[in-house]
């Protein structure tokens, strides 16, 4: 009986020594960011065939309206319906071409190429959330693959010691509180796992999404090595070219191009008319050419009004860019926060917090070894180490989503 709660005691007395991993055929980071930004995601795509039909358009409303031709019988007398009754009888053929006002239609031109301009910073946006995504789920399915490999350890161990434990308590050899206080610490060990495994495929379902059945592969046992962030003055100067803020960049051109177009209906529209009118009976034909304008006498309440509400959506795609700006301004405040502190924990848990939790869980198994202490608080020793070596691997994954949301806004190198 002592050989097999020996044998559980050792294995608990190993626990923090690191889970063997197989990084045969694994999903690096690296890997899943690359095959996200080759999965050519509609999210994508989209956006792709938008700027193309619009940059389309803007060739096809710079050019002028088609021309119109008519074509009619004029003068026809009803009392006979004969074409040579009437000297102003003719058959008449008139064609009429619009002009536009000002610049109309070079104007109209630039405004779609400028929201191609605007779905294209919606792509590159897209790509970048996908990214942030795939990291940020990549680094959950590590934390969690990681610590419940931990976990397995510290369980396997545990029925160990049941086992050794039940058998002692059969023979009147040991108390039934340790027996309970064993199978109590590994109901709660099972349901962490469960609940470990739960988040694992929900990570895995997040990167499938992105990646397809490659997200079924294991993850290393490592994390990558991360590149230093920018410093903050330069992370907060390189907002100003992130996507985001250039989708509202596009916005605010588009409606200064709106103001201009409605500047042009103060000016006149014109047409040029041109008909020929063909009579019988040799009589001569008639031609006639003409031009009619548009004149903008009542501006007040309409042309006025136009440019005027056009200004305010200027000023609302501006306010829009200023909140844009604020809002990324305030994740990026955030996540250098948690990149220095995280840091900082990481540091104090290598040099300190580890340290002392497995010096602690080992005095207890020396003590134990002498009968000094009692196996249930072996146990409890051992189950803090791991707990504090589980949380060591959460404050790593915590600061690399971190360094994440700093690479999604621009500011790491």
């Amino acid at each position: 009986m002592y050989k097999f709660l020996f044998a559980g005691v050792l294995a608990l007395a190993s626990l923090g020594q690191g889970a063997a991993f197989a990084d045969q055929s694994y999903l690096s980071l690296s890997q899943a960011v690359y095959l996200a930004r080759q999965a050519n995601d509609p999210s994508v795509v989209r956006f792709e065939s938008q700027a193309k039909a619009l940059e389309d358009r803007a060739v096809a409303v710079s050019q002028l309206p088609d021309p119109t031709i008519r074509g009619a019988v004029a003068n026809l007398p009803l009392d006979s319906f004969r074409f040579d009754q009437e000297n102003m009888t003719q058959v008449k053929i008139s064609m009429r071409q619009a002009f536009p006002a000002g610049d109309t239609l070079s104007l109209k031109g630039k405004r779609s190429r400028e929201k191609a301009a605007g779905a294209r910073a919606q792509k590159d946006l897209v790509l970048r959330q996908i990214e942030w995504s795939v990291r940020t789920h990549w680094y959950d399915l590590f934390y969690w693959t990681r610590a419940q490999s931990n976990l397995q350890k510290s369980k396997i161990a545990i029925e160990e010691i049941i086992k050794a434990l039940q058998g002692a308590f059969a023979s009147g050899g040991s108390l039934a509180q340790q027996v309970l206080r064993a199978e109590f610490d590994l109901s709660l060990l099972e349901d962490k796992s469960t609940e470990m495994r739960r988040q694992a495929d929900r990570a895995r379902a997040e990167l499938q999404r992105y990646i397809g059945e490659a997200a079924r592969q294991p993850v290393p046992s490592q994390l990558p090595k991360l590149g230093e962030p920018k410093n903050f003055t330069e992370m907060e100067k390189a907002l100003r070219q992130h996507p985001a803020v250039l989708i509202e960049d596009s916005a605010i051109e588009v409606q200064g191009t709106n103001v201009s177009l409605r500047k042009q209906a103060y000016k006149p529209a014109w047409a040029l008319d041109g008909s020929y009118g063909a009579r019988s009976g040799g009589r001569a034909d008639f031609a006639t050419i003409g031009v009619t304008l548009s004149i903008p006498l009542f501006a007040s309440n309409r042309q006025d009004r136009h440019v005027s509400a056009a200004k305010e959506e200027q000023g609302v795609a501006r306010l829009s860019r200023a909140a844009k700006l604020l809002d990324l301004r305030r994740q990026l405040a955030i996540a250098h926060a948690d990149w220095q502190r995280l840091g900082e924990r990481v540091i104090l848990y290598e040099e300190a917090v580890l340290k002392r939790a497995r010096e602690t869980a080992s005095a207890s198994y020396a003590t134990y070894a002498h009968g000094k202490t009692d196996l249930p608080e072996l146990m409890r020793s051992k189950l803090t180490q791991l707990d504090t070596e589980i949380q060591h691997i959460h404050l790593q994954t915590e600061r690399a989503k971190a360094w994440a949301t700093l690479h999604y806004l621009g500011g790491t190198k």
